[in-house]
């Protein structure tokens, strides 16, 4: 179980970027100041445990459906890309549910944190690095995430509104080559 850092890093960052837990800070104050309060360590526990599942119990379940991790990768990467123009064009895509009901596990832990986009993301990267090397990555982004929800209104008064935005387009413009990248490693073998 060797792990190359430069892979634990390249994967760290594209898990990062794909989370986008600074950009989603003003949402997050918002349904803190909502709820009266955030579970920080429930939110970042059940959202690191879908990752890790889906980590280790994804390709079962792509075999059960009969797609190869190639197809999956091609696809999550399609996925990644308009998530990235989503924060480049400031333009909404995928909608998110709005329920506060239960804002610890939706919409925090799932789909902020742990959403569609970061659980493709997991697949796609198996594609190409070690599950040892994701399973690392993912905990890293979990420290972060759980740093994050510590500091959120700290994080909001440091970057400011000006801030936040120029934050979310670079990690949107990160996701665009990222998600390049894992469809031209993944295409060529499935076209025969």
């Amino acid at each position: 179980m060797l792990i190359e850092p430069k892979e634990l890093l390249t994967v760290t960052f594209t898990l990062f970027a794909v989370i986008d837990i600074i950009g989603s800070v003003p949402i997050l104050v918002s349904l803190k100041e909502k709820m009266g309060g955030i579970s920080e360590a429930k939110a970042t526990l059940i959202s690191g445990g879908l990752m890790v599942l889906f980590l280790f119990l994804g390709e079962p379940f792509l075999s059960v459906l009969g797609v190869d991790k190639r197809s999956f990768a091609v696809g999550g990467s399609i996925v990644i890309f308009i998530l990235g123009l989503e924060m480049v064009l400031g333009l909404e895509f995928f909608k998110s549910e709005k329920d506060l009901k239960a804002a610890t596990v939706v919409p925090i832990a799932f789909p902020l944190i742990a959403g569609s986009g970061t659980l493709t993301t997991i697949m796609s990267l198996k594609a190409n690095y070690e599950e040892w090397t994701i399973l690392f990555s993912i905990l890293i982004n979990l420290i972060i995430v759980f740093i994050v929800l510590k500091s959120l209104t700290f994080i909001q008064r440091l970057l400011g509104p000006a801030g936040m935005v120029a934050v979310r387009k670079f990690f949107g413009v990160v996701l665009l080559a990222i998600a390049v990248k894992i469809f031209a490693s993944n295409v060529g073998g499935m076209i025969k």
